[in-house]
């Protein structure tokens, strides 16, 4: 309790620095995967896939949430907001959790199509993935507030201001993401990408879906 009380302190008095480490944290996660620089377990193919549709539901909710939480905000229902914030909050580390384990043990996936519908999904694509980058540090700066104020506090706060855009950051981003999702394994067909390419071709068209 001591120790929960001494972090709450220190978010309270400094949440911009607490909002940075923790942001960091996330990015060096993230491109340390990419990198190799973290080891993780090879997993086989068909984790890998069923991986992405367990995180495509994942983001559904996180979405969900999200709406529910400006619904609550805006009804004033403070204590549902809250629910529902730390909720999407939640399930998008386990988003991370899922999806680095997917880079870092397995592979990725490249759409096969041409054409317009080939560039738009590109460029929904670089969009989701340059949200899901900016959004970090708003989305941890209001929930680090929103977790070291109490509700009258955060008033004097920039949590409102800082909460709206990480609420059109994050949930563009999601909703992107689940978009792609869709076009790249339930309208279109795939092609492996990265390390593991070569063992899936071995495999077969059989786990394309």
């Amino acid at each position: 309790m001591a120790v929960a009380d001494r972090l709450q302190s220190h978010a309270r008095a400094s949440p911009r620095r607490v909002t940075a480490v923790l942001s960091l944290v996330g990015y060096v996660l993230v491109f340390g995967t990419f990198g190799g620089a973290f080891p993780f377990p090879s997993i086989s193919n068909e984790t890998v896939i069923l991986l992405s549709d367990a995180i495509a539901v994942v983001n559904t909710l996180a979405l969900c949430c999200i709406l529910a939480g400006v619904y609550f905000i805006k009804t004033d229902q403070v204590r549902r907001h809250r629910a529902a914030m730390l909720s999407a909050f939640a399930l998008i580390v386990l988003f991370l959790v899922l999806y680095l384990l997917k880079v870092g043990g397995g592979f990725e996936k490249s759409i096969l199509v041409e054409g317009a519908v080939y560039y738009a999904y590109l460029v929904m694509l670089a969009v989701h993935i340059l949200l899901s980058a900016v959004s970090v540090p708003v989305v941890v700066h209001a929930v680090v507030l929103g977790l070291s104020h109490t509700p009258s506090e955060l008033r004097e706060t920039a949590h409102a201001r800082v909460g709206r855009i990480a609420v059109a950051a994050w949930g563009i981003s999601l909703f992107l993401g689940i978009v792609t999702y869709v076009m790249l394994n339930h309208i279109y067909m795939w092609e492996p990408r990265g390390e593991a390419a070569l063992l899936l071709a071995l495999v077969g068209p059989k786990l394309k879906r």
